[in-house]
């Protein structure tokens, strides 16, 4: 490619740039405010339809008429009369979808192809908000809604040709505006070019001996006492200067090749040991590898409950493979979840979630970390009892709060790991789900910042061993049934009444909540103690802490 070829190219992009640039944020802004009314719209009504169903739907529980079916249906059909109130063009359409993804409503006939009958189904499945599906062959944009009552999805729904009309008329308009901008640029540009670098012709010959020869010793010959002729003298002294760089260069590449490979053998291999979070800190810091820090941090611990049973009838080799598949998934999920495993200690897991990188959401990560290793043992499980072998059961105890952090130990022998009262209650929390028999317990301070996302329930008040103070622990849940939800809600309201020495009226809240909650292993332990209080009652000073001296 010539030299004005590439001068063209260099500053044709400096001109059109900021054309393209006012002519794009000038298209987005006008797309941006036409979707955002357009998409408010579509919202509003969604609203709408879901708010004028909620009203049925209270009016049906106030007459106490949600459990008879003719009345439901009653209240559906006035939902979808309602929703083809709300079409206000032909192109618009609006649907519900049962929790299968079927079509329970429309406001119109619609044909469904193969392909379009699962994304109805993970619509139905999926948070409510914005999203662009095909229906009928049509590409569509929809605005989607829940109605749990119903067991609803709302989806109100517009061609995306007719979403996006007047967007497309201003694209075109800018495009055709910048096209013909461009064009009278590339005339004019090239008329000058070719008058401004005529002269440059013979110092490009020369650069491109020079370059194929690659000889650096070579130079170009000065014909102008001007601006180029400066150039090229400029030229002649970079390429001196290069000569002498270049043999610099080629060894200091060499050495740099194999100090590379050495630094990646040494993280290769100390990283089965250490996180490479802690490797990267310490081969930019050396001088702190032996200071420890105070840090907010995550602590889990996960112990497989009666694993000397468990492995009582398993040859060493079924331990060790069973162990290794075991361990391999939990830790692959807390390391997914930002989470440092700490140690093994036998058959137990010791992990952290906040360290050496903290992060906002380290509290929720290693709770949702947990849920996920409950899952993951579920697919152990089956394959343990594919090899007919002993499946696995686990404890999680999580806590959160102000830890000891560093390369603790001496200069021969050390581990990144972290030390204090807040780790302890973090090991007791998971001896403490074999007392009450649940697969997760957190504390108080995991539950403060945890509470708007994941379903927690209140287990009890304890004083664990080596404690004076007590905390509260809690059972956290990843989904949680209707029913289920119902016996929580009255669990806590027996929890409450209890805690202010109501036994009476706690022991009937425990009664109804065993009702919904059957096999529950709470509930006894507490009907239990109410009876006792209720014939026995307990000291004046009493705040409701059970003391655990064995945990």
């Amino acid at each position: 490619m010539r030299i004005r070829a590439k001068f063209v190219l260099i500053v044709v992009p400096l001109i059109v740039t900021p054309l393209l640039l006012v002519g794009f944020a000038a298209s987005l802004a006008a797309r941006n405010g036409i979707t955002r009314v357009a998409t408010e719209f579509l919202r509003f009504k969604s609203e709408e339809l879901k708010n004028y169903a909620t009203t049925q739907w209270n009016l049906l529980v106030e007459n106490q008429l949600d459990s008879r079916p003719e009345y439901v249906e009653v209240s559906k059909t006035a939902v979808a009369s309602f929703a083809r109130s709300l079409i206000r063009s032909e192109t618009e359409l609006i649907l519900a979808l049962d929790e299968e993804g079927r079509i329970a409503m429309s406001t119109a006939a619609i044909e469904l192809s193969k392909q379009e009958i699962p994304v109805l189904a993970d619509l139905a499945r999926a948070e409510e908000g914005w999203a662009q599906i095909r229906l009928g062959g049509t590409v569509r944009v929809a605005q989607s809604a829940r109605f749990p009552p119903f067991g609803w999805t709302f989806l109100v729904t517009e061609h995306r040709d007719e979403f996006y009309k007047a967007v497309n008329q201003i694209y075109f308009q800018s495009g055709f505006i910048l096209i013909v901008a461009l064009v009278v640029t590339l005339i004019l540009l090239y008329a000058f070019v070719r008058y401004l670098t005529q002269p440059l012709g013979n110092i490009v010959t020369a650069m491109k001996e020079i370059m194929g020869a690659s000889d650096l010793s070579k130079r170009v010959e000065l014909q102008y006492k001007d601006e180029i002729g400066d150039l090229g003298h400029a030229f002649n002294l970079m390429t001196g200067q290069l000569e002498k760089a270049y043999n610099q260069i080629k060894s200091y590449a060499f050495r740099s090749v194999v100090a590379k490979k050495r630094e990646q053998k040494v993280r290769n291999i100390f990283q089965k040991y250490v996180p490479a979070d802690v490797i990267d800190r310490f081969m930019e810091r050396p001088e702190s590898l032996l200071v420890g820090e105070s840090r907010i941090l995550a602590v889990m611990f996960s112990d497989i409950r009666d694993f000397t049973r468990i492995s009582e009838p398993m040859t060493p080799e079924q331990i060790v493979e069973s162990l290794n598949t075991y361990f391999s998934a939990m830790v692959d999920i807390i390391q997914a979840r930002k989470g440092i495993v700490d140690k093994y200690i036998g058959d137990a897991i010791m992990a952290f979630f906040g360290a050496p990188v903290k992060h906002n959401d380290d509290p929720l990560q290693a709770v949702q970390s947990g849920f996920d290793m409950l899952e993951a043992l579920k697919a152990f499980n089956k394959r343990q009892a594919k090899q007919e072998r002993p499946q696995f059961r686990i404890g999680i105890g999580l806590n959160y709060g102000v830890v000891t952090i560093g390369n603790i130990g001496s200069e021969k022998k050390m581990d990144y790991t972290v030390i204090g009262d807040m780790v302890n209650l973090a090991s007791r929390l998971e001896q403490l789900t074999k007392v009450y028999d649940v697969p997760f317990l957190i504390s108080d301070s995991v539950y403060s910042r945890v509470k708007e996302e994941v379903s927690c329930r209140l287990i009890d008040k304890v004083i664990v061993k080596g404690k004076t103070r007590g905390t509260r622990i809690f059972y956290p849940k990843k989904k949680v049934g209707r029913a289920e939800a119902k016996g929580w809600k009255l669990h806590h309201l027996g929890m409450s009444h209890y805690y202010k020495r109501e036994f009476d009226k706690a022991l009937k809240y425990f009664l109804y909540a065993r009702q919904l909650l059957e096999n529950d292993p709470i509930l006894p332990i507490y009907l239990n103690r109410c009876k006792t209080y209720i014939k026995s009652p307990p000291p004046t000073d009493w705040q409701g802490y059970s003391e655990l001296s064995e945990t």
